[in-house]
């Protein structure tokens, strides 16, 4: 598991999401996971197929994989 504690209150967990080939993809991941409650940062990297994400506390992974799925994309764990 690669969620951790950086900063009092916010959790980081880094992601796997297969599909992601550019910017674009990028951009809808980001998106959708920017809209889940709690979510205060997003950053999908499509060259390594890792998406880190900073929230207020650690986020349900179901709700995490609807999202990834609305962007179009699978999400295959955390990383």
């Amino acid at each position: 598991m690669t969620a951790r504690t950086d900063t009092p209150g916010s959790v980081t967990t880094v992601y796997k999401v297969s599909g992601m080939s550019c910017g674009h993809c990028e951009g809808a991941v980001s998106g959708e996971l920017s809209e889940l409650s709690g979510v205060t940062s997003v950053k999908a990297v499509a060259s390594t197929g890792e998406v880190t994400v900073v929230s207020a506390s650690a986020l349900d992974e179901e709700a995490v994989r609807a999202a990834v799925d609305e962007a179009g994309f699978e999400l295959v764990g955390r990383a």
